[in-house]
């Protein structure tokens, strides 16, 4: 089966919704800036791609979820769907939660209510979702929350679904990963040989489906297939077998031949070994055929439980408009992506119908979709 996508939404660092995020993208304009949610005195790293949405730069209890519905919101009026949402299900897909509004309660007293944890309160609140789910995967979080929508679709469990991924820095993550950077990276670098490291950001992106598409009203892309599988082969470091599989998979379910899919938005998050594998695999499975290649992590930062549906969204924006924007920051690509079709440099135009998107998490959760034009 094939699904219609409705309508999307996003907000990043370099945007407040898929046009200006995109327009950025093309521009090369990045959201990395100092840190400014946290005392930067107590860290090595000092830059982050933060949302600067807070109020005298201070932070509130419950930002992770204002921003997720904010992209709900977009979604939903792309969608031509009313804002009420008590008959539609709402699946979230998230690697914090609302973390960082307990460690605001915890250190510093700001009422908080651990009800608030899940997002299902806000999401009620605003659009009076009752059937909501959140699911806490890491990278691959939204794109698994994804397959768990195409599978809703498919057994007829709903008609419409809006599925969403949302994530904040929070500052004992931030200090997880400053502790394990000892040179922090002064930009990230997906696919380059001089890559140094990934550097974290914020972002929440939401997507609406349906088992068919409307009479009156365009839609945004397809959804030709999902895959997803854990490999479980270890808690950071990719498996190539398992991200093979779960490409494999995703051709094969959208019933498509790598030759026959024109773009690849890689996870390229630039690190050392998962550029390396995502490379290799790539290489692998194309075997010459030649899609284009971008990532968007150089400008947008790793943003996530929100960074597989943010690709998707960045996808379905090529699809549209015929332009590739590059990897911006790379200048010399690693020995592993030799004689692929890395966009670098400037965008790309050309005609585009089948993109692949890629997201693979900690310990091992592979997602890849697969999705088409609007026509």
């Amino acid at each position: 089966m094939t699904y219609p996508i409705l309508g999307t939404g996003a907000v990043a660092s370099i945007g407040a919704d898929p046009v200006e995020i995109f327009d950025s993208l093309r521009g090369g304009r990045s959201g990395l800036a100092p840190l400014r949610a946290f005392d930067r005195s107590r860290f090595n790293a000092g830059q982050l791609f933060e949302i600067d949405d807070r109020a005298d730069g201070v932070d509130e209890p419950g930002r992770a979820g204002r921003l997720l519905v904010e992209a709900v919101r977009q979604a939903v009026l792309d969608s031509g769907l009313s804002e009420d949402l008590a008959g539609i299900p709402v699946l979230v897909g998230t690697g914090l939660r609302e973390l960082r509004s307990l460690e605001l309660w915890w250190r510093d007293g700001i009422p908080f209510d651990a009800d608030g944890l899940h997002f299902e309160e806000a999401l009620r609140r605003r659009f009076g979702a009752v059937d909501t789910h959140t699911y806490a995967g890491a990278c691959s979080a939204s794109l698994y929350a994804l397959a768990l929508v195409w599978d809703m679709l498919e057994l007829g469990e709903a008609e419409t679904v809006v599925v969403a991924g949302c994530d904040v820095v929070t500052e004992s993550m931030f200090g997880q990963a400053d502790r394990v950077q000892f040179d922090p990276p002064s930009s990230v670098r997906p696919f380059d040989k001089d890559r140094q490291g990934t550097i974290l950001g914020e972002g929440a992106a939401a997507v609406v489906l349906s088992r068919s598409a409307p009479a009156d009203r365009p839609v945004r892309g397809w959804l030709r297939s999902v895959a997803v599988n854990c490999d479980a082969h270890h808690q950071t470091a990719p498996d190539p077998a398992g991200v093979e599989s779960a490409i494999r998979q995703a051709h094969e379910r959208a019933g498509v031949t790598p030759a026959e899919i024109d773009l690849v938005v890689l996870h390229a998050t630039g690190t050392l070994l998962n550029d390396r594998t995502e490379a290799a695999v790539t290489s692998r499975v194309f075997d010459g055929h030649g899609p284009a290649l971008t990532g968007i992590k150089s400008l947008t930062g790793h943003t996530s439980g929100s960074a597989g549906l943010l690709s998707l969204i960045v996808a379905l924006r090529c699809l549209d408009q015929g332009i590739v924007p590059p990897i911006a920051g790379l200048a010399d690509p690693l020995p592993e992506g030799a004689g692929l079709r890395l966009v670098a440099g400037e965008s790309l135009h050309t005609s585009l119908e089948l993109a692949q998107v890629n997201s693979f998490g900690f310990g091992g959760v592979n997602a890849v979709a697969i999705v088409g034009g609007a026509v």
